[in-house]
């Protein structure tokens, strides 16, 4: 059991875009316009700075300046911060957990090291109870994603073993398809750890398997989707459900048709809310990808559905 103040994540969290200038600058005025939109959207956390955030594009100082900016744009509001503090260096993500933690933030997760990886359980219950014992008093999530870290170690088998390690161990942000790993962690100590799944492509499946939140870039964009989505399973009505999931995934596939992380920031601009470019090694739209983007979207139907 988790020995800091407990955190049991509802709903939607949304994991935020880094704003940047054109010239690729940090650009923290947008983060009030970020925040009120998600709180428009009915979202009451936000995920700062992981995959959606380009995290791995930044600098330990960016994304120190980034935590800091969120943690005091929502202080006294209904929005909960959870900061993601992973990084190839475990110093970095160390000196980022006492950051997060002294600004009062909700929770911390960290992704595994992709670069030097961890070879067994073991490795990877070290490096993430070094990144957690650096902030005691938060509860942390093990950021599970497999497709982009390359670590293919089980989640399962990675609670048992750091349960009794991590005092301050909450749970899994589970990105991942493999469902049955996902089984095998929620019936671990009787669901005992918080999973917040972390594929909105896949959001349905993992409600029927017991989650109760859902972390995702989507919900930057999409909320009202996901929102009828969960209505719709709570009152049991699975051809509602299903027709919401499906519509998530046809999003997906326009905005990946593109470059997903260019195409959803430019539909972020479309939505009022203009987080500028994404960071190299993402591809930004042009003008002309960004008019198309437009219609492939107006064609699906996805700004009557919000």
């Amino acid at each position: 059991m988790p020995t800091c103040k407990a955190l049991s994540i509802q709903g939607l969290v949304a994991a935020t875009h880094t704003p940047f200038h054109a010239d690729g600058s940090l650009n923290l005025t947008v983060v009030e316009k970020q925040a009120a939109h998600l709180l428009a959207g009915g979202v009451k956390f936000a995920f700062i700075g992981g995959t959606t955030g380009e995290s791995a594009s930044l600098t330990a100082e960016e994304r120190q300046a980034l935590a800091r900016h969120w943690c005091e744009v929502t202080r006294g509001s209904e929005l909960t911060v959870i900061i993601h503090v992973g990084a190839n260096c475990l110093a970095d993500a160390r000196a980022l957990a006492a950051q997060a933690q002294s600004l009062g933030a909700a929770a911390i997760s960290a992704l595994a090291p992709s670069y030097f990886k961890p070879g067994s359980v073991a490795a990877l219950v070290d490096c993430m109870a070094d990144i957690a014992a650096a902030a005691p008093e938060l509860p942390f999530y093990y950021y599970e994603i497999p497709p982009l870290t390359g670590v293919n170690l089980s989640p399962s088998e990675f609670l048992a073993h750091a349960a009794g390690r991590i005092p301050n161990l909450a749970g899994i942000k589970f990105t991942s398809s493999n469902l049955m790993e996902y089984q095998l962690c929620r019936a671990f100590q009787d669901g005992t750890f918080d999973l917040p799944y972390g594929f909105d492509e896949f959001m349905l499946g993992a409600l029927a398997l017991g989650a109760t939140g859902a972390v995702g870039s989507g919900f930057n964009f999409a909320a009202p989707i996901y929102q009828r989505l969960l209505q719709a399973f709570a009152a049991g009505d699975f051809v509602a459900a299903r027709r919401e999931q499906l519509r998530g995934v046809q999003i997906v596939q326009v905005l990946a048709r593109h470059g997903y992380m260019g195409a959803a920031k430019a539909l972020m601009k479309m939505l009022g809310v203009d987080v500028g470019p994404a960071r190299l090694p993402n591809g930004t739209l042009a003008t002309a990808q960004v008019d198309e983007l437009r219609r492939q979207l107006e064609e699906l139907g996805f700004f009557q559905w919000l």
